[in-house]
């Protein structure tokens, strides 16, 4: 489609003598094509006098502007590089001609017109440094460096900042580079001749660029954004400029990173500098200390403008100015570092596309993000027809009234029209913007009586998480509401110590109470995870990071299941090359979570049966993607893994699928050689040793204490022969062992037995083996005999328990899960769960069946919501209300006496259901395994 049929807007020609210029200048002109130039002439004194010089050229072009602009561009790579000033000038006029044409009639879209801009950018600044290049390397300047060199510059890349960087550079934008080179290319001998000659050709391409001569000039080019500008060289090695960013990087140039982009040169090369300095820009926690710092930097910038004022038109600064477009960008890009650490869907360049994606992950409303998309678009219209008056890089709005209308003129509305727009707009954006940079900090005074208890209040400036001038400020802002919301508990005083407790435990402040600023319904969690359980408190303090996950969106979602956690965090696990740093995060991820189970059953959004399995399903997880994650790298010195690979197997509360938050972890690890006797790689192993080594490999894994701590406790005493057992059996040995030589207690553990990780031929017949050793028809008597004597054997090497203990005693958890295994054993099945195996229990009657389920049921609601509170032994009297609360919710009685009642009463009669089918015999001590 031609221009002429696409054309849905038109200027206004504010000068109707300059418009009427247009009959001379492009005689051959008509119909909308005729009124575009007519408008254009009269309202932008620059944009006719291009029509003057490039009006033959114009007339072939104007109908397909893209074809024209792919034919200039492509001429232009063909050119003489020794004549690059003059065509690249040339070049420039038709470009800035043909894009204001497209951008002013609305044949082309914000995106086309800023795109357009940029790829002009890039291919200008690519031509000129090769130009600048070729004389270096012809000169024998450039140590090591040919004619086949020149492309790639010699190792050296562009790269574009800001709107470069986003392909959004507006009309008369000048560009911003960062230039740097691989020092790796050179010798070290040759380095300083090296930088020599990249510093000399970069001066040439940013001279070739912005110098105004006849023909005009290109792009005024910006070379301050490297790192200290006032002392480094305008090329700098790239080990150098990562070396500062890593230690003197600041927010504003993590914001700025955002959209850089390799431009021009060694385009490789400049990918793989970035990708090296996504740590520095990405932080891999929630970093909302980046909301301070970059309202700081507004301030600072309105302060050094002098734009601190209200919204006025007359001079207003559509991008620094109040309401302005640095508004919103600060607002994408502040958001994007936030969270763009954790989720890289979120590291857009583009503005709009950050807005849409920010608002699709739940950062930012929906609406906010189309607003602010649709003001940006129209602020940016507005700077374009700014600069093209008079080519003038500003972003005022004209100060006279003849100005202001002759701008509208440009845009093709009336001054009255244009000022309501701009005034709206501008006011809109402000307000959106403001309350997220500078939020209400809420009522100074507090309605909480500290009375008594001032003194630990007054205490807290000492504390490690208030040594910075920083972090006291942002916590004088956040005290009011503490208190306030300390103050709504049930038990304030309580509710105090509870803080007081997290508080000094915490090793820093400032980006957790960033977080909590800007996110206060934080401090409510906060509150009632401290009120409640002053582990999960401690852990907090510890490792407030998993707060980050609270605002990742779907924090209070249904679980999403084994399977769905397993593929995020295989996903996560591929993107990340480094071992050390997958493991660390896999723990980062896990701590994330478990906290988010914890969190769940604290609140009731899961029972107690829901949770285990969700604790579970986490650790199963986390077993399924470590392991291939450890396999890859032991073979990368003793190869893959011999014959058909390991399974990991479950055992214990893993097998069944029920976990507490302090559950280790009963595992073993069963391996397959099929006839292969040595691994293949640079160090061949031996089979057996090779899965031995394997598996202390996975053990570390999981259980090294690493910056972001460990993943679980690992236990293998389950293993054939126990501890006297090689840690990773054979398949064919763990057969033969089990069919032979395995104990009573070895085939009542197989009961619970589940593989959780490994290759799914060797799982099935890990499984299939399982069941046809359940299945072997046993002698009841013996195996009750044999669990009498277990029971015995328990009781003496643990005690009777406790009263609150939910676990050891007769009648209580442990009892009733042993009992539950032996009726599988002598059923002949392969029922993992307790409840399942108690109700296919045929010899017990319906009644005291159901007491054994609903009591186990209970013990357990006790087991996972006191360790939840506490690994230590439920004391009452230390719980404090809220724990207390919580415990007697999860197990549905009304106090901690009506509990302690009830836990009385369900393990005396269990005991005795189960005594009367397993009386508690003395070991033989002759049967007995040592």
């Amino acid at each position: 489609m031609n221009l002429s049929d696409r054309i849905t807007r038109l200027p206004r020609p504010y000068d109707t003598d300059h418009a009427d210029e247009a009959k001379s200048l492009a005689p051959w002109a008509s119909g909308d094509v005729y009124k575009l130039l007519h408008g254009t002439c009269g309202s932008s004194p620059y944009l006719k006098g291009l029509l003057a010089k490039e009006t033959d050229w114009l007339e072939g072009a104007i109908e397909q502007p893209e074809q024209a602009m792919s034919e200039l561009f492509a001429n232009l790579r063909q050119a003489d590089p020794d004549a690059v000033d003059v065509t690249l000038r040339q070049a420039k006029r038709r470009v800035a001609l043909l894009i204001a044409l497209c951008d002013l009639s609305g044949v082309w879209t914000l995106e086309d017109v800023t795109g357009a801009l940029t790829d002009f950018s890039d291919l200008a600044v690519q031509l000129a440094l090769e130009a600048a290049i070729a004389k270096e390397v012809r000169r024998g300047k450039l140590p090591g460096q040919s004619e086949d060199d020149i492309a790639t510059a010699g190792g050296m890349v562009c790269l574009a900042m800001g709107k470069g960087g986003a392909h959004e550079l507006n009309y008369s934008s000048d560009i911003d580079l960062i230039c740097l080179f691989d020092e790796t290319r050179y010798e070290r001998d040759d380095f300083h001749a090296a930088r020599t000659s990249l510093v000399r050709a970069t001066r040439k391409m940013a001279s070739t660029l912005s110098d105004l001569t006849g023909e005009g000039y290109v792009f005024r080019t910006d070379l301050r954004l490297r790192p200290d500008p006032a002392v480094t060289p305008v090329c700098m090695a790239m080990e150098a400029a990562e070396r500062y960013y890593e230690s003197l990087g600041r927010t504003w140039e993590r914001a700025a990173y955002i959209k850089a982009r390799p431009a021009a040169g060694d385009i490789q090369a400049g990918e793989r500098f970035l990708h090296t300095l996504k740590p520095f820009v990405w932080r891999k926690h929630l970093d909302f200390a980046a909301i301070q710092d970059a309202h700081d930097m507004r301030l600072r910038i309105r302060e050094h403008k002098g734009l601190g004022g209200p919204i006025t038109l007359p001079g207003h600064n559509m991008k620094l100015g109040r309401g302005g477009i640095r508004e919103i960008e600060f607002f994408t890009q502040t958001r994007q570092l936030i969270a763009g650490g954790r989720d890289p869907e979120l590291r857009t360049r583009q503005t709009v596309p950050g807005l849409q994606v920010l608002a699709a992950k739940g950062w930012i409303p929906q609406d906010a993000a189309d607003v602010l998309a649709e003001h940006y678009r129209a602020h940016r219209d507005i700077e374009h027809r700014i600069q093209m008056v008079n080519d003038a890089q500003t972003h005022d709005l004209p100060k006279s009234p003849e100005g202001f209308e002759r701008l509208a003129y440009l845009a093709g509305m009336s001054a009255g029209e244009l000022e309501q727009d701009l005034t709206r707009r501008l006011t809109e954006v402000h307000d959106v913007t403001e309350g997220f940079f500078a939020p209400d900090a809420g009522a100074n005074t507090s309605e909480f009586d500290e009375g008594e208890h001032a003194e630990i209040s007054s205490r807290w400036l000492t504390y490690p998480s208030l040594r910075s001038e920083r972090a006291v400020e942002i916590f004088k802002r956040l005290r009011p509401e503490i208190l306030n919301r300390l103050g709504q508990a049930a038990k304030p005083e309580e509710a105090l110590l509870a803080f007081d407790g997290f508080l000094k435990g915490l090793p820093a402040g400032v980006q957790l109470f960033s977080l909590f600023e800007a996110n206060p319904q934080l401090i409510d969690l906060l509150i009632d995870v401290v009120s409640t359980s002053p582990d999960l408190a401690q852990y907090l303090s510890r490792n407030s990071k998993v707060f980050d996950a609270v605002i990742g969106g779907d924090f209070f979602s249904p679980w999403p299941g084994r399977s769905a956690l397993t593929q995020e965090l295989s996903t996560r696990l591929q993107e990340e090359p480094d071992y050390e740093r997958r493991l660390d995060l896999a723990r980062r991820w896990g701590k994330e979570w478990h906290f988010r189970v914890g969190v769940h059953l604290l609140r009731g959004l899961m029972e107690g049966e829901e949770a285990g399995r969700a604790y579970a399903d986490l650790a199963e997880a986390t077993l399924a993607a470590t392991w291939p994650v450890v396999q890859e790298e032991f073979a990368r010195k003793y190869g893959p893994c011999p014959g058909r690979g390991a399974v990991v197997v479950g055992m214990g509360s893993l097998g069944t699928g029920r976990l507490h938050a302090h559950s280790d972890l009963d595992v073993i690890v069963i391996y397959d050689p099929d006839g292969v006797e040595f691994s293949d790689g640079k160090r061949s192993l031996a089979s057996r040793t090779y899965y031995a080594r394997l598996t202390q490999a996975l053990i570390t894994a999981m259980t090294a204490p690493m910056a972001e701590g460990r993943l679980y406790e690992v236990d293998m005493r389950l293993r054939p022969s126990g501890n006297q057992g090689p840690v990773a059996t054979s398949w064919e040995s763990f057969q033969n062992y089990q069919r032979e030589e395995a104990w009573t207690w070895e085939h009542l553990a197989l009961t619970r037995a589940r593989v959780v990780a490994g290759p799914a031929d060797l799982a099935a017949d890990v499984e299939a083996f399982r069941l046809e050793v359940l299945r072997v028809a046993r002698d009841r008597e013996a195996i009750l005999q044999d669990v009498g004597e277990m029971r015995v054997r328990i009781a003496a090497a643990k005690g009777e328990g406790n009263l609150w203990g939910a676990k050891i005693g007769a009648g209580r958890m442990q009892d009733i899960e042993l009992f539950s295994q032996a009726a599988t054993l002598v059923s002949g099945q392969g029922i993992r769960h307790t409840p399942r195996a108690l109700r296919v229990t045929e010899w017990l009657n319906e009644t005291d069946r159901q007491w054994l389920i609903d009591s186990y049921a209970l013990f357990w609601s006790l087991q996972i919501g006191s360790k939840l509170i506490s690994p230590e032994a439920l004391d009452p009297e230390t719980l404090g209300s809220g724990g207390c609360a919580f415990l007697t919710r999860l197990t549905n009685t009304s106090d901690m006496e009506s509990l302690k009642s009830e836990l009385t009463a369900r393990s005396r009669h269990a005991a005795e259901i189960i005594t009367a089918e397993i009386p508690l015999r003395a070991e033989n001590e002759e049967d007995a395994k040592p």
